[in-house]
């Protein structure tokens, strides 16, 4: 087990639960890595609704209502798609906060305009304005999609 990933999955929990709030995640790059962090807390049930894994555009459409303009016009890999994701997992769901995340993890795929590394993240509460961040992380598939993991629960505990 990771032990850093496991207690900022027990902080992101007590931090839900002391709000009476259900998190719902929507992924795509990270593949279901945030939902499994946060399910290895005993007691999460409390606190974690549900996940949806959204790895292709045409699940990210099916599964949480993302337009096709959105993914035509700016890619899986943007802050409107994750924006979106947000809007549809709360849409498709009872939770209270959802936290999306798509990028690229490598090694290949990358362009000049969206390179390997480059993930998108975005945050929201019900009935609630939605925060989105960019970052660019270094390394291999794995040290990026871990990286992506960590954002996007330190994220969690900002969302107001």
């Amino acid at each position: 087990m990771d032990r850093e990933l496991f207690a900022l999955s027990e902080r992101v929990g007590r931090w839900l639960a002391a709000r009476g709030w259900r998190l719902v995640t929507a992924e795509s790059c990270t593949g279901g890595w945030v939902a499994k962090v946060l399910t290895d807390v005993p007691g999460s049930s409390g606190w974690f609704e549900r996940g949806f894994v959204t790895y292709t555009n045409q699940a990210k459409m099916e599964l949480l209502g993302v337009h096709g303009g959105t993914l035509d016009r700016y890619g899986a890999v943007s802050e409107q798609t994750v924006r979106e994701m947000v809007a549809g997992a709360l849409r498709h769901s009872p939770g209270d906060v959802a936290v999306a995340v798509s990028g690229i993890a490598g090694p290949s795929g990358g362009t000049p305009e969206k390179p390997v590394g480059l993930v998108w993240f975005a945050w929201g509460r019900r009935n609630a304005a939605v925060r989105a961040a960019r970052e660019r992380f270094q390394g291999d598939r794995e040290a990026v999609r871990r990286q992506a993991v960590v954002t996007a629960l330190e994220g969690v505990v900002r969302v107001t």
